[in-house]
């Protein structure tokens, strides 16, 4: 099962990978911790300060844009980001996010329905997102079981070593 819920932090239309994880970054380190120190520097430098764990990224069109960035989806799960919703993603980010176990979903309300600082929860077995602070609730696409299991078991790499092969349906 798989339920997440959080403070929502906002952003826009657009906001790509190099806002997210700055390329300068990108080859200093590694470590998942200090990519954290880092997370959304690009558009909001108090981010890693402020974001708690569990909280939630709500945006807008095309999150994660730009380059095929692992580290970005990174950075924001070990920062806290418990979740991202979003209207839309570029698809190597959506991808990405599954793999390193991050959360991650689609919706065209949430976003307008939201404001910074809402208490959200994330159910994604569910397929249902519930705005706590306004009582509303959303329903979303569910994901594939497959991508399921791959972030109940904490990527794609965990998922392999506890299964021993990868799953396709």
């Amino acid at each position: 099962m798989i339920r997440v819920s959080g403070r929502a932090w906002k952003y826009g239309d657009d906001v790509s990978t190099d806002l997210i994880m700055p390329g300068k970054y990108k080859f200093k380190t590694i470590d998942p911790s200090e990519l954290a120190k880092h997370a959304m520097e690009g558009i909001d430098p108090e981010f890693s300060k402020k974001v708690r764990e569990g909280d939630i990224v709500v945006a807008g069109w095309n999150f994660g844009c730009g380059s095929s960035r692992e580290q970005a989806p990174l950075a924001l799960k070990h920062a806290g980001v418990g979740a991202i919703i979003a209207k839309s993603f570029a698809r190597i980010f959506f991808r990405n996010s599954i793999n390193v176990g991050l959360p991650i979903v689609e919706s065209q309300n949430v976003f307008d329905e939201t404001d910074e600082g809402d208490i959200l929860e994330v159910d994604l077995d569910e397929g249902l997102v519930r705005n706590l602070s306004k009582n509303k609730s959303f329903a979303v696409k569910p994901l594939p079981g497959f991508l399921l299991r791959i972030l109940q078991d904490g990527g794609l790499v965990e998922h392999f070593k506890k299964r021993g092969k990868f799953e396709w349906g």
